[in-house]
């Protein structure tokens, strides 16, 4: 996938991994680089296109796709964690919220933009997703489903899309330092890193992202027996 030159969109890129989803893209020479936020005045770079965009709002999601008919790369980044669903007690607003922003969200953008996508050539699909989509979280939950839930969305896009030429791209990562990680002192990494290499995995046509060793070992962990130490 060639970057320069391209028409990108990020959803919810008007701060932490999505920003720097962004900002890379402009640095990687994109040529116009459309953010999806709820509120384009919260958008603080100059350089981008704000589009406003709720990914729960199916009214929402099909104006920005008229507003964006030139995209070529479109990166799923909008999410919430969820956090206030707690396991054996409480009501599940949290965990609901964040299966319709992290699951359906990205299931209804991707459903506009990908005829944009085969129109302009194929292009790429990303969805930014977690080393919890391979591994239960009792803390949270409902994250965790949400991000399983996308994984599972991101492989049946892959194949559904590969007819038309897209590129899909799971990017998964442990903790990275941004406002949704703020409650833990867990070691992270920076999100110019996450974004950094899922660059290099569009320029160099590859499946998936594993970010950090938090994800790498998630991944191998995949064939070991159910019970076995996870890697988070």
């Amino acid at each position: 996938m060639r970057i320069t030159g391209s028409v990108a969109l990020v959803t919810g890129g008007n701060r932490g991994i999505g920003r720097a989803f962004a900002r890379a893209l402009v640095h990687h020479g994109a040529a116009k680089v459309y953010v999806g936020v709820r509120d384009p005045a919260s958008v603080p770079d100059a350089d981008v296109v704000p589009v406003r965009l709720d990914v729960t709002d199916d009214e929402s999601v099909a104006a920005a796709a008229a507003a964006a008919g030139d995209v070529a790369i479109l990166i799923n980044n909008a999410g919430v964690g969820g956090a206030s669903t707690k396991l054996m007690e409480g009501a599940f607003d949290g965990a609901r919220q964040a299966m319709e922003v992290n699951y359906f969200g990205t299931w209804a953008v991707a459903r506009a933009f990908a005829p944009i996508l085969a129109r302009n050539g194929g292009g790429a699909l990303v969805n930014m997703l977690s080393v919890a989509s391979w591994v239960g979280q009792p803390q949270f939950p409902g994250y965790a489903a949400s991000k399983a839930a996308q994984w599972s969305l991101t492989d049946a896009l892959r194949k559904a899309l590969r007819g038309q030429g897209t590129l899909v791209v799971g990017v998964h990562a442990g903790f990275v330092d941004t406002d949704l990680s703020a409650w833990t002192d867990a070691p992270k990494i920076s999100a110019d890193t996450v974004a950094e290499l899922t660059m290099d995995a569009l320029i160099r046509d590859r499946f998936e992202v594993l970010a950090d060793e938090q994800s790498r070992s998630a991944k191998a962990a995949l064939s070991k027996p159910v019970g076995a130490p996870s890697a988070l």
